[in-house]
Formats: structure tokens, sequence, C-alpha cells
């Protein structure tokens, strides 16, 4: 199935959301209505201000729902009145720092929000393709050169990462418990590297810290300048995600499992390399490096091997880490000159999808 293909099933279907006021969140649900869905997110308020789905107006063109995933009967009922027919699990605590510092809420919206949501789909029988991200962190990361595999070692280090590995052995236990005598449900769990791109606003994550300290003057201070990421654009993930989801639609049993979406080995940059380039791309901007140690464990390495979607999805990454960065760069550059953001984003989208 090409990416072309892909998108054109989503048409006219409905599409359930969770943690559509996000990051990657919006970009989906902006991706799925242009693509002609009917979306409904559910999700928490946007925490940061600004945020990309409140700059994109996506209240108004698709069905928002303000609930937590963590009251599992809301949940059941909003997604049991909406029938969707496909399903993309995204809501999650997504910041390692903060799991240190409120590991409770972390497990309890990355492990029982989870759950709830499994649980809703299994007494959702209109649903025939779920996608359920969890993360890159899942993995038992020792840190070696080559890129994890879906079939490697679960694990965590912090809070965070342990929640994504509960997170995989709930869908692993849903899957054998309860889904394996529905044939018409395809179901899938997606782990991604680091996204970037425009319209991320989290605390503690690189682009953000960089765009925040240029915005206000400040320099850009950086705790691990030497530990490297699996760098990727927002929409190469979502590609991914998207042409999974059509795919378990269509042949659920082929397409069922793990799968890893991430940029290539050989695009591998380090936390300095990124915001000397943000610098020098937006224009403005220093850096500072030597601040305070960081008080908890951090990565320093951590790759996919994402062997499995090039060969039986098809899906590779389109954009080279400076395409992504000089991106990125731009949308933050346009949002400091005050251009009508939606335009942005969509003008982003067209230039990455072209190249299927």
């Amino acid at each position: 199935m090409t990416m072309r293909q892909a998108l054109a099933s989503f048409e006219g279907r409905r599409v359930f959301v969770t943690g559509h006021t996000g990051f990657k969140g919006s970009w989906l649900s902006l991706l799925l209505t242009r693509a002609g869905a009917d979306v409904m997110g559910y999700s928490l308020a946007p925490e940061a201000l600004p945020n990309h789905f409140e700059l994109l107006g996506l209240a108004g063109c698709m069905h928002h729902v303000v609930g937590d995933v963590t009251d599992g009967s809301n949940l059941k009922k909003i997604m049991t009145d909406f029938q969707p027919e496909y399903v993309f699990h995204l809501a999650a605590q997504a910041l390692v720092k903060h799991s240190y510092s409120d590991p409770a809420s972390t497990f309890a919206t990355n492990v029982m929000g989870s759950l709830h949501l499994l649980d809703a789909v299994r007494h959702v029988e209109s649903v025939r393709s779920l996608v359920y991200i969890t993360s890159d962190k899942c993995y038992e990361n020792v840190e070696w050169i080559w890129g994890y595999r879906e079939s490697d070692a679960l694990g965590g280090h912090d809070p965070y990462s342990a929640s994504k590995a509960a997170a995989e052995i709930l869908f692993s236990a849903y899957a054998r418990s309860y889904f394996a005598n529905r044939f018409d449900l395809g179901i899938a769990s997606a782990r991604a590297g680091n996204v970037i791109g425009g319209g991320d606003w989290a605390r503690d994550r690189i682009i953000p810290d960089c765009v925040r300290s240029i915005e206000t003057g400040q320099p850009i201070k950086l705790r691990n300048p030497s530990a490297t990421r699996p760098w990727q654009h927002v929409l190469e993930p979502l590609s991914g995600y998207l042409l999974l989801a059509a795919n378990l639609r269509k042949d659920p049993g082929r397409f069922f499992g793990a799968w890893n979406f991430g940029p290539n080995s050989d695009e591998v940059l380090t936390v300095l390399e990124v915001a000397r380039t943000m610098v020098d791309k937006i224009g403005i901007g220093s850096i500072e490096i030597g601040g305070a140690s960081p008080a908890q464990h951090e990565a320093n390495l951590l790759q996919l091997n994402c062997d499995k979607a090039h060969q039986f999805l098809g899906w590779k990454p389109r954009w080279s880490v400076e395409k992504t960065l000089e991106s990125t760069a731009s949308w933050y550059s346009a949002w400091m000159s005050g251009q009508y953001m939606t335009s942005v984003s969509e003008a982003q989208i067209r230039d990455y999808f072209q190249e299927f």
C-alpha cells in the first residue's frame, strides 16, 4: 500500500485520537482532518501557551473532548458513543524529567490510562484498527551502538521508560487475552524516537528550550551536550502510524505486533549540534555549556532498528536531519514573525508528503 492510498483510506471514516491536544497529536489530527476523516479527539486541555492545537484552530474542525484517560468510564462512554473505525492512542505523560518528580501520575497516565484505552477498544466492536503508541524508551537501554529491534528486551531505568515498557506488556496481554479471536481487528504498538518540529513547547526538550531562550534573549543552556538522540521530524513517525493503521484495517493478521519508526543511523546528532544548527538557521541566539549536572540518569545513546517497517510496510524516513532542522527552524521563525500558523503547518505537510 502506498502512502497516498493509506491517506485516502481515512476519507469519511471515524477516527478516535487520544492525546490530540499534544504536539504529536495535534499534527496527527491536522493530517487526518485534511485527509477527510471524521476525527474525535480525547485529551487533557493543552498545557502550554502557546500550543500547536490552538494555533491551528483544530477545535473548530474536529470533535474536541477534554477528558483524562485515567477516567476509564468516561473514555469508554465517549468511544462507545462515537463508534470509531480507527483508534490512535497517543495520550501520555511524555517527559522523563517529570517522571522523576511525579512517578505516580506518570504510571497512572501511561499504564492505567493505556489499560483503560485497551478496555474501551475491547468493548467497542466498531474498531477495526488500533495503533497504540509507546516510545523507543520502552527498551532496556544498555547503550549499545546498534539499534534495538522489536523483539529486544523491554525495561526502563527511569519511571517514564518503565511506564512505557509496562504499557507494552499490557498491550501484549490484551492482544492474547481479548483480541486474539477478533479476526476483523488489527492492532499494533508503535515505538518512535525523539521527534522535533514546529509547535512543540514542552519543558526540558531541546527545541522548545532553544526557542524560549532565543525569544527571551537568554543563552541556550545545555546540561548534556554530548548526548545523541534519534532526531526525526514529527511527520516521519506520523506517516508510519497512518500507513500502519491503514494496513491493519486491510490485513489485520499480517501487520499485528510491534513496529519501530526512527531515523537512519547516519542522521544522529548530539544535543550540542542540534542547538548550534537551530541558532544558525534562526539567525540569532547563543549557547552556554556546563550547567548543573543532571540530577537523575539520562541516556546518552539510543537508536532503533527499523528494518521491519522498511521491509513489510515500505516505510522509510524521508527527510534528512538537515531538512528536519531547517523545517523546524523555519516554522518557529514564522511563528515569531506573526504568520498564520495553520498555513505554515499545512505547507510543511504538503512538502513532506509530496516526496512519497
